[in-house]
């Protein structure tokens, strides 16, 4: 097979199926580097409080690699902008998240402020909810990622889940794809803490999350699909080889079965006159006179 697989065309071949292969594994390495996100920050940097519009932007998904930063948003509270997110636990008691939208400032889109969900704080019963403060202001707090929406009949004003899309069709505003958890609120000039006291409000505490680099399966898929043909490539190459050699070996044989039938032929027109046959040899004695006396009478 190996003189086979020698031949100029094949040779010419094997040089085309080892390029393809280079170039698919390539790919793979592409694949397998792109289903890795980018790496999380280092523990601790998360808790650095940098500006929203530093780290996030309007109107693009939230990756792995911002979420659970610690953020200030400067702007003001939109009014009547408010929401209850229910089935929110806080020691072991089950209550509502007291939600408002947070018009950024100097953040717009199509002409119109552009607002981020704030959680203000936890109560128990919706009665106990209280308005946003007016004015200019600035919210410290987590930023995370929306929640998924959650379909099913709510009291008016509730919600349940804090689903981005879902606050948008409400208030009808352009929103960042997540939301603040307030940890502190500064009004006027005025510092109001985590803005609950005074009121039934409790402050919704998330502390930093663990945070690991996902992986994106979809890639891997394609990674490994690039692996398969690379090995295809050779295989077909070998296999075309493989044929190309049983054929030879099929040509030979019909070859030398040729060969022995033309040489028997040659044998048999060699061969020379054929022998009297013994019936020929009976009728010549027949003839022969005989030699044994006649009885006289």
């Amino acid at each position: 097979m190996l003189k086979t697989a020698l031949k100029p065309r094949w040779i010419a071949a094997l040089v085309l199926a080892l390029a393809l292969s280079t170039v698919f594994v390539l790919l793979s390495q592409w694949q397998f580097s792109a289903s890795q996100s980018e790496p999380p920050p280092p523990p601790g940097e998360t808790e650095t409080v940098k500006p929203l519009t530093d780290v996030f932007e309007p109107g693009i998904p939230m990756m792995a690699t911002t979420a659970d930063q610690m953020v200030s948003v400067d702007g003001s509270f939109v009014p009547g902008a408010q929401v209850l997110v229910q089935n929110r636990l806080q020691d072991g008691d089950n209550g509502l998240w007291v939600v408002d939208a947070f018009a950024v400032h100097g953040v717009k889109q199509f002409d119109e402020d552009v607002v981020i969900p704030v959680v203000r704080g936890w109560i128990k019963d919706p009665a106990d909810a209280v308005p946003a403060p007016d004015g200019q202001a600035t919210v410290v707090g987590r930023l995370l990622p929306t929640e998924a929406p959650l379909s099913g009949a709510r009291p008016a004003g509730q919600v349940a889940s804090l689903s981005v899309a879902e606050l948008i069709n409400r208030w009808d505003v352009p929103s960042y794809s997540g939301f603040v958890v307030g940890t502190g609120l500064t009004v006027a000039g005025k510092d109001l803490g985590t803005a609950t006291d005074g009121t039934a409000m409790q402050p919704v505490v998330v502390g930093p999350q663990p945070q690991e680099a996902p992986v994106n399966w979809m890639n891997v898929f394609y990674a490994v699909e690039w692996v398969v043909f690379a090995g295809f490539a050779i295989f077909l190459w070998w296999r075309l080889v493989a044929d190309d050699y049983r054929r030879d070996l099929e040509d030979a044989e019909d070859a030398a079965a040729e060969a022995r039938s033309a040489a028997e032929a040659e044998r048999g027109g060699a061969a020379g006159p054929a022998e009297p046959h013994s019936g020929d040899l009976d009728g010549a004695d027949e003839t022969k006179p005989s030699n044994t006396p006649h009885a006289t009478r």
